[in-house]
């Protein structure tokens, strides 16, 4: 029986999620550029907890929390969706520093497959992983991503460009036409 539950944020969760992001803060700006000092308010959060909305309603992106036992843990997006001609998204995902190590990040990826592949009827998903994040690039093996590719030098982040690896993961859909049925 899993653990982990997905919901899609609400106005509701600000206070939990403000909390969440400033507490983790330091460990993800380890990961990922750092967002504006402004976010860290309540101010900042509600606007995000608009945007993340308005990106749903639109169809340009889709958010989740990630709570283990009603605790939130993480998140889980799909952005950049282009539904014309491609039907893809991009999966990101991040997990609080006590989190991490327990397999939740494979299974809030693995919870999210039905949701993009069901609900969301995308056709494909791709994500980037710095190679300096093994753990990361092992999530999305276990979910049956393939790493397609490396860009070299094509992310600068602290200072520093570095390589992206490229993983994608096909529908079922897309899978039982891609192996001829």
């Amino acid at each position: 029986m899993s653990t982990l539950s997905l919901h899609r944020p609400q106005p509701s969760d600000l206070d939990q999620l403000l909390d969440f992001e400033r507490r983790e803060r330091a460990h993800f700006e380890t990961w990922v550029h750092a967002r504006p000092a402004s976010f860290y308010s309540a101010e900042g959060v509600a606007a995000h907890l608009a945007e993340a909305q308005d990106a749903a309603e639109a169809d340009r992106a889709h958010a989740f929390l990630i709570r283990h036992e009603g605790r939130l843990v993480g998140r889980i997006n799909l952005h950049r969706v282009e539904r014309e001609h491609h039907g893809r998204a991009e999966l990101g995902y991040r997990l609080g520093a006590d989190a991490q190590g327990r397999g939740w990040a494979t299974e809030a990826v693995g919870l999210l497959l039905p949701i993009a592949f069901g609900e969301l009827a995308l056709w494909r998903l791709e994500a980037v992983v710095r190679p300096g994040n093994p753990a990361s690039a092992r999530v999305l093996e276990k979910n049956g991503f393939d790493c397609w590719g490396r860009s070299r030098l094509s992310v600068r982040l602290h200072g520093q460009w570095q390589d992206l690896l490229h993983f994608q993961r096909l529908s079922p859909a897309a899978q039982a036409l891609a192996a001829g049925g």
